[in-house]
């Protein structure tokens, strides 16, 4: 959409999201967005990259024709904002993007990810315009309280990995919406996307959570989830799989994918309402992991919540999120935040280091 009189006086703000066969850009106007699109990347274009960073360069490539198509647009920007990808753990905020970042990201020190494609590409710009580029919130945002990180193993510790980009977006929200300072807030927020985070905020700090790539927590349309130890067993040791094997069975061809080889909520219940009984059962045993998990971080908090916060790809569906209610609503009140608002909490991010609202912080 084009911007009104009011939005053109605000900064320009250029922002990047990498994702897995995509790359969504937009430019915005202070909060107002004046253009975006979503990039498609063939996953055949990236079958021969061995590497994320190898593919740099075909997403560089979409992008500049995307400055080219919006030229009079890009000529006045004055900051950009990356996707933070998989760093060093993190307290939440508005990050310079330096030196060491690119550096851990280009050699996926802690992991390789699309996202990890958003800082390198926001520097790439940066150094190209001659303005400063921003990440927000990281994926490895890490303000677990020091109870919440051992485990029952020695040597090995809880990890902070989740959707932190939009649940401390839609938390700022939603503690506008209650008439209430996020520091004066207790949340419990679930991100349902492909991957599922449930979290436990005190006072606007991510206290405690599931981890939403490979750790614990409810399976969701495709990652396992918690399993038992003894089917975990087996997967190493009796099937003869790899471990790049077992990460891809995990990660992205379990839960539904794995069973039905579907990955949309939408395609779920067609199946569902054709009579498959198994996807039914499946869908219930989905939902009532995600609620037993909100349960467990009630009990974190150690009080009735302000809210239960539902969020990401599949709260968009109110069929789902009427479920999910239907076991947590005693716990407090439930307020559904549809979808994910990534691209709007990057640019907040930035926008408050522009205002001097907060100090962009270094890496």
């Amino acid at each position: 959409m084009n911007a009104d009189d009011g939005a053109a006086h605000q900064p320009k703000i250029l922002v990047i999201n990498p994702g897995s066969t995509s790359t969504k850009v937009a430019i915005f106007a202070g909060n107002q967005r004046v253009c975006s699109q979503t990039l498609q990347h063939s996953s055949l274009q990236f079958a021969q990259h061995h590497r994320i960073i190898e593919q740099l360069a075909v997403r560089t490539e979409a992008i500049d024709s995307f400055l080219n198509t919006n030229a009079l647009t890009y000529l006045s920007l004055q900051a950009i904002a990356g996707r933070g990808g998989l760093l060093r753990p993190l307290k939440g905020g508005t990050y310079n993007i330096n030196d060491k970042m690119c550096e851990d990201l280009s050699t996926a020190r802690y992991g390789e990810h699309a996202s990890n494609l958003g800082a390198l590409l926001a520097r790439q710009y940066s150094d190209l315009f001659g303005i400063p580029a921003f990440v927000v919130d990281p994926v490895t945002l890490d303000e677990f309280d020091r109870p919440s990180r051992p485990t029952g193993v020695p040597g090995f510790e809880r990890k902070s990995r989740i959707h932190a980009l939009n649940i401390r977006s839609v938390a700022r929200t939603c503690a506008r919406d209650i008439g209430k300072d996020l520091g004066n807030t207790h949340l419990v927020i679930a991100h349902m996307g492909g991957g599922i985070s449930v979290c436990a905020m005190i006072e606007g700090r991510i206290v405690d959570s599931t981890d939403a790539l490979l750790g614990e927590g409810p399976f969701s349309i495709e990652r396992a989830g918690t399993l038992p130890l003894a089917a975990m067993m087996e997967l190493c040791f009796d099937r003869g799989l790899s471990k790049s094997e077992i990460t891809a069975l995990l990660s992205r061809r379990s839960g539904f994918v794995g069973m039905f080889g579907v990955d949309q909520l939408p395609d779920v219940y067609k199946i569902m309402d054709g009579g498959n009984h198994g996807a039914d059962i499946l869908l219930e045993a989905m939902t009532r992991q995600i609620a037993k998990w909100i349960g467990a971080m009630v009990a974190v908090i150690r009080r009735h919540p302000d809210a239960i916060v539902l969020t990401g790809g599949m709260a968009n569906s109110s069929r789902f999120t009427e479920s999910i209610a239907r076991y947590t609503a005693h716990f407090g009140p439930v307020r559904i935040y549809p979808g994910e608002h990534e691209m709007e909490a990057l640019v907040e991010g930035v926008l408050r280091v522009l205002n001097k609202e907060e100090s962009a912080l270094v890496y």
